[in-house]
């Protein structure tokens, strides 16, 4: 009887009644896309690892000078020599290629790979997630050749390997499936179908990529619960200032980049000349150089107890480190770098909510378990949020890469008020505002 019941249900199951179709799609193409994105971007941290250990040696203040520059000119002769992919800047290639059903080569994984270490690994202030969000988008497309899919299953599939590669590279699978749903417009509307699909490639993504970098998140920080909701009021004025952090890192870096872009002259002699301002900035403020997380670490290991640590003392100088960070970010990435804006808006976010983490602890002595390093976390949050505009991203992101989930509520609060403040800003210009606005969605 039990076997008659068990044979007649896998029967139901096959014959998909009482299961949408359209649920179980695309499930075992996602797991093929999810099992090569991570290898590729295993292969990327790889190849970042190893640039670390090739240029640490011979860093000196001089050759920290000159590197940026050096490393940035390489990569963009590099991506000029391939023509095609000459406007494969990251993220916004990868959000312009859904929204337009335009190709990307699959010469886009190895040589965008190259470009984005020499860039970033020589000192060049940007992150490696512009470059592997696109690399997780033509995964998406060798799948679909692969499987000779259609224009839908496309689609679908280049924003689940978005997802995929953000999941592995930041070992955040949550995050990185709805960041692969969320990243495409600028309002809270999510691409719905690419939701599920994102989920399974993110989660075999994450685990191939974990098999050989560790499942430890990327960095680590005391975990202490949120109960004081008399709180809430300081972090509400870290949202404001989060608010107007991000329409100067938006407004600097488009004002930069349209520089460049009206200048006259080979792209990889703009890209020297920003590595050269970055190289200069470096040589007295050398924690400006790469992605920033040597930074965030350190904002995330502060002891509050101690009573020698420069930083306690100088909120106004973190102040000083974001506006560094801002210009030397815009530099690189503007004039034509190949490398991302993501990680340093989490930078800019963490330096932000250490400053006003550290004025409250001084304003308000009174308030017990008022600890920077909880706003420098949040900070990243709303900065992301709000300049990236993704933010449920934003609030599980950072709860997985820190191993810090108490801070939801708090970080829930900062990302909405920053969002909403901020509707019409952000750093992605391929985004468009909602579903509707989509050239792939008219009409339906």
């Amino acid at each position: 009887m039990l076997e008659e019941l068990s044979k007649g249900s896998f029967k139901f199951f096959l014959s998909g009644k009482g299961m949408s179709f359209r649920t179980g799609r695309y499930f075992l193409e996602s797991a093929l896309l999810g099992g090569i994105a991570g290898l590729v971007t295993s292969a990327f941290q790889w190849m970042i690892v190893s640039m670390d250990e090739l240029v640490s040696p011979v860093e000196t203040p001089w050759v920290r000078l000159v590197l940026p520059a050096a490393g940035a000119m390489a990569g963009a002769l590099l991506i000029s020599r391939f023509g095609h992919i000459a406007q494969a800047r990251g993220t916004d290639s990868a959000v312009h290629a859904f929204h337009q059903d335009e190709d990307i080569p699959r010469t886009v994984i190895p040589v965008k790979s190259v470009a984005s270490v020499l860039t970033v690994g020589t000192g060049g202030s940007a992150g490696y997630e512009g470059p592997v969000t696109l690399l997780g988008a033509a995964c998406g497309r060798v799948v679909t050749r692969l499987l000779k899919l259609d224009r839908h299953a496309a689609r679908i599939l280049l924003a689940a390997g978005v997802g995929a590669a953000i999941a592995a590279l930041f070992r955040a699978p949550l995050a990185g499936a709805l960041f692969g749903a969320e990243i495409f417009y600028s309002s809270s509307d999510l691409e719905y179908g690419a939701l599920l699909p994102s989920f399974i490639a993110s989660t075999v993504s994450y685990t191939v990529f974990a098999c050989f970098w560790g499942w430890a998140p990327l960095f680590s920080m005391p975990v202490t619960p949120f109960e004081k909701g008399l709180h809430l009021l300081p972090y509400f004025a870290l949202a404001l200032v989060i608010t107007f952090g991000v329409r100067f890192y938006i407004s600097f870096f488009r004002y930069t980049e349209g520089c460049f872009r009206r200048a006259r002259g080979p792209v990889w002699v703009k890209a020297a000349i920003g590595g050269l301002v970055v190289g200069a900035i470096a040589f007295t403020c050398p924690g400006i150089r790469g992605a920033g997380y040597d930074m965030i670490r350190m904002f995330f290991s502060y002891d509050m107890s101690s009573s020698v640590d420069g930083i306690s003392r100088m909120p106004l100088a973190l102040l000083a480190v974001f506006l560094v960070k801002v210009v030397a970010t815009s530099f690189t990435v503007g004039s034509g770098g190949s490398g991302g804006v993501f990680a340093p808006a989490l930078v800019c976010g963490g330096t932000l909510g250490m400053s006003v983490g550290l004025l409250a602890r001084r304003l308000l002595p009174e308030w017990v378990g008022i600890v920077p390093a909880e706003f420098a976390l949040v900070g990243m949050a709303g900065f992301l949020a709000s300049a990236v505009r993704v933010p449920l991203t934003a609030v599980v992101m950072v709860a997985e890469i820190s191993g810090n989930h108490e801070l939801l509520m708090p970080a829930m609060w900062v990302c909405g008020v920053a969002f909403w403040l901020n509707n019409g800003w952000s750093l992605y210009r391929s985004q468009v505002h909602a579903r509707e606005s989509s050239p792939q969605h008219y009409g339906r």
